[in-house]
């Protein structure tokens, strides 16, 4: 099975095992341009619900900071007087039944981890479920939603959207430029000129729009009251563990910190054991947001994590404004 860091080696610092695969990625891209194609064509249905959609999503595998920007999306339509509401795919998640309505206290190990932290961070409707329609139709079924976003749905082409925003990974961008499993990308670099906004995550390229996280505080995971002093980690070891698409800024901003990091890396989406958050030492440890909406039953008193927003410029909420009054006005 191939590591974490092989996979980086491959897809963004020019393995030569990644030439080998290069007829694979070609493949694997004209299958997308014929789905793709299907769909604009009506070879494949469309599905319509009665509110506007705004996708959020990338164009290759990992992290690129899609949630942050969702959650963010959600509060700032609520201080419009909008009522978001949120679909996504619930990856992860085990539940046999779909669609499932997410809230803050909803089972992540059954809906998926990113679903509730949504909930738990927006306080508005969320419904899972593999065919995003579907939730859709669930969360408007049973709420006043007036506008859905949809979390990770660029490829979900079966769902139509009236605005597409992509994010991209402003420090490792597209790679090797190559379709898996050659490369990162789940679709060509091309597409990204069909859609209406692109969002770099920390740097901006041309005609993209620059989003910088904002880290907040170090919060237990046993007591949301109770905030770790960030100058008391100067210095010390500490556990960071963390199961997320891309983490190394989250481990690069706690080195920034002055932390002696000990890291645990997981895959994505990882389930949580109690046994690891358990090591042979009373030194604290402190993970993703994400990790902590999985690990919060454990309540481990040692146990921490750290808070992220993200900081969209005034040039994004311009360019954002004029789209949403072209929904407003058809």
């Amino acid at each position: 099975m191939f590591t974490r860091q092989f996979v980086e080696k491959l897809w963004y610092q020019g393995h030569p095992l990644a030439y080998l695969l290069y007829p694979l990625g070609w493949l694997f891209a004209l299958f997308v341009s014929i789905r793709r194609v299907a769909y604009l064509s009506g070879i494949l249905p469309v599905q319509n619900v009665p509110v506007p959609v705004i996708v959020v999503g990338n164009i290759t595998v990992g992290g690129t900071g899609k949630t942050p920007l969702i959650i963010w999306l959600g509060e700032y339509l609520k201080e419009r007087g909008m009522k978001p509401g949120f679909i996504s795919r619930g990856y992860g998640g085990k539940s046999r039944k779909w669609p499932q309505q997410v809230r803050s206290d909803s089972n992540p190990l059954l809906v998926g981890d990113e679903p509730v932290l949504i909930a738990q961070r927006t306080a508005c409707p969320v419904a899972v479920s593999p065919n995003r329609y579907i939730a859709a139709k669930e969360l408007l079924e049973h709420t006043d939603c007036d506008i859905l976003l949809c979390d990770d749905g660029l490829q979900h082409l079966s769902l139509y959207r009236n605005l597409e925003i992509a994010v991209i990974d402003g420090d490792r961008r597209f790679g090797n430029g190559q379709c898996l499993p050659a490369g990162p990308l789940r679709e060509s670099v091309r597409q990204l000129d069909s859609v209406d906004m692109i969002v770099g995550n920390s740097k901006a390229g041309k005609n993209e729009f620059l989003m910088e996280y904002l880290y907040g505080d170090i919060i237990s995971l046993s007591d949301p009251d109770k905030i770790l002093d960030k100058e008391s980690l100067k210095g010390q070891a500490v556990h960071i563990i963390a199961g997320i698409g891309n983490p190394q800024r989250y481990f690069s901003y706690l080195r920034s910190l002055g932390v002696q990091a000990i890291k645990h890396e997981f895959p994505d989406h990882h389930e949580y054991f109690l046994s690891d958050l358990e090591f042979d030492d009373e030194l604290p440890v402190v993970m993703t947001e994400k990790d902590a909406v999985k690990c919060r039953a454990f309540g481990k008193d040692n146990c921490w994590y750290l808070k992220v927003d993200v900081k969209m410029h005034t040039s994004f909420e311009h360019r954002l404004n004029i789209l949403l009054k072209d929904l407003k006005h058809g």
